[in-house]
């Protein structure tokens, strides 16, 4: 509790990116720059296994987690369960990209990685904020609609799609 209250004495916001198995996640190096050119802002990435594929861990400059940090952490009853830990700390969640898979996950409660534990415990007061990154076949499908109306109902701001060439060279969002 010492440490959180000399943090916010000092001006600094907390920033948890959560980063998914989307193409897009090639550019979460950049992200991470971009986040850190921001005064006082802290950054901390949770990572699910699919995104590893797309970053190299070396260029993140900030502490990343993944589902093997959240079982290595916890031993026993009274030792901290990270994605409890990593909910207080944050100030703000940004999911870049939040690929289908996960979103589905998300919008059904679905908890079975470090990412969306934390989602799922996230303190419904502080803000989380999404962005939808699939290809264009997967965004037209109905039930993304539905997933994305699902996680805006819980009060989760959307940063919407763009359209642009898609890395399998389709146009589209």
């Amino acid at each position: 509790a010492e440490g959180n209250s000399s943090a916010v004495a000092q001006g600094q916001f907390r920033v948890l990116l959560g980063v998914t198995g989307s193409v897009a996640a090639l550019k979460l190096p950049l992200l991470v720059a971009e986040l850190l050119k921001i005064p006082g802002l802290e950054v901390k990435v949770v990572t699910t296994e699919r995104a590893k594929h797309f970053y190299n861990a070396q260029e993140i400059p900030v502490t990343l987690y993944g589902d093997e940090e959240e079982w290595q952490l916890w031993k026993g009853r009274s030792d901290p369960v990270l994605h409890i830990e990593l909910r207080r700390w944050a100030d703000l969640m940004l999911v870049a990209p939040l690929d289908a898979n996960t979103l589905a996950k998300v919008a059904n409660g679905i908890c079975d990685n470090l990412l969306t534990c934390v989602i799922r415990a996230w303190d419904l007061s502080k803000p989380l904020l999404f962005c939808p990154a699939m290809n264009t076949a997967m965004w037209e499908h109905p039930i993304t609609a539905r997933h994305l109306e699902q996680l805006k109902g819980f009060g989760y701001t959307e940063i919407p799609c763009v359209v642009k060439k898609l890395v399998c060279g389709d146009e589209g969002q």
